[in-house]
């Protein structure tokens, strides 16, 4: 699968889902330590850095939709939507949480926000096992056939034009 954006060379949105998933452990992270007694300031820190996790899924997934846009049909296919899904679940899973802590007045998680959290990173932890695999794949295709992207010399932000079927 060849990313139709791109930083010099580089595709973007395996960038851009690293925030969302290391965000999601943070705000895990903060809500454990609010539910097991920490300082209440922890349960709304960790409800923001869901909310900041949430923000940089979407633009994940716009990426995401960009790439998929272009793949070909086949096991790649597959696995770019399969992925993509994967990380909706766990983004719908942490929004659930989000919506229901917004209108608390400290914001803080329950046990069973946590335990529905942490559930949602076992989700995500399978789409990083799928990202991995699309990669993996993505590379095996790159060194397969070449690309025919055309650059624009010294651009280091590109989107390239997808390539006929």
């Amino acid at each position: 699968m060849e990313s139709r954006l791109r930083v010099q060379g580089h595709p973007i949105q395996p960038m851009l889902v690293t925030f969302p998933f290391g965000l999601f452990v943070s705000a895990a992270v903060f809500d454990l330590a609010d539910v097991v007694g920490g300082p209440a300031f922890l349960g709304e820190v960790g409800y923001w850095t869901a909310v900041a996790a949430l923000v940089a899924a979407g633009l994940a997934t716009v990426a995401g939709l960009v790439d998929l846009w272009d793949v070909r049909i086949g096991r790649a296919n597959r696995t770019a939507i399969t992925f993509n899904l994967v990380n909706a679940v766990m983004a719908a899973m942490f929004l659930l949480t989000c919506l229901i802590r917004a209108h608390a007045p400290q914001r803080g998680a329950t046990g069973g926000q946590l335990a529905t959290e942490l559930v949602a990173l076992a989700v995500g932890a399978v789409g990083v096992g799928l990202g991995a695999r699309l990669m993996q794949q993505s590379d095996r295709h790159r060194t397969a056939e070449p690309t025919g992207l055309e650059t624009i010399p010294g651009a280091t932000v590109e989107i390239a034009r997808p390539r006929p079927f």
